[in-house]
């Protein structure tokens, strides 16, 4: 069986400044007709930035959608025809106040592809130099250093359950690069 949904139309319900929405119709593989709400994405970057004492530095701010204060890994979305080595770069400077001697391009991954067409794209940053914190103004975040055998212990105990994030420590615990 194909799995292929075709689409009958589609309506654009809301145009953003970081996401837009959209209604499908589509046509399932057995023929009935069904609609997809999709949040259309940018895209962006999620940055391991590891110090020279395999510390990961995570940076913590307020998310107004869940109302808490996370801990989580650098990140930011794209800009219009901004490469995500590019992106990579800024965000990590922007949110953390420094700049990466190596960049490695690891993998990209989708969110949450239930609803949303969102890509980030995930890099390991070595070779770490302080420039200076530059946080967008609407952003206040504190960076934290976090040694790899606390990684574990903060995502059982929810300080860390933002999943590109714990992805993200995952994979930097497995030391697969």
């Amino acid at each position: 069986m194909d799995f292929i949904e075709e689409t009958i139309s589609s309506r654009d319900i809301y145009q953003g400044k970081i996401i837009n929405l959209r209604v499908d119709e589509v046509k399932l593989p057995n023929g009935t007709v069904s609609t997809r709400e999709v949040v259309e994405h940018p895209g962006g970057v999620t940055i391991i930035p590891v110090t020279n004492k395999s510390e990961v530095l995570l940076v913590e701010q307020f998310r107004k959608p869940v109302e808490e204060t996370l801990l989580e890994l650098p990140a930011g979305k794209l800009e219009p025809g901004e490469e995500p080595l590019s992106s990579a770069r800024r965000e990590l400077i922007e949110e953390t106040g420094f700049q990466a001697g190596k960049m490695e391009y690891l993998f990209p991954f989708y969110t949450s592809p239930g609803f949303t067409d969102e890509v980030l794209h995930l890099f390991l940053a070595r070779e770490l130099k302080e420039v200076g914190i530059n946080p967008d103004e609407d952003e206040i975040i504190r960076v934290h250093r976090i040694k790899k055998d606390e990684i574990i212990k903060n995502i059982k105990t929810g300080r860390i359950k933002d999943g590109k994030t714990i992805m993200g420590l995952l994979y930097f615990l497995r030391g697969d690069y």
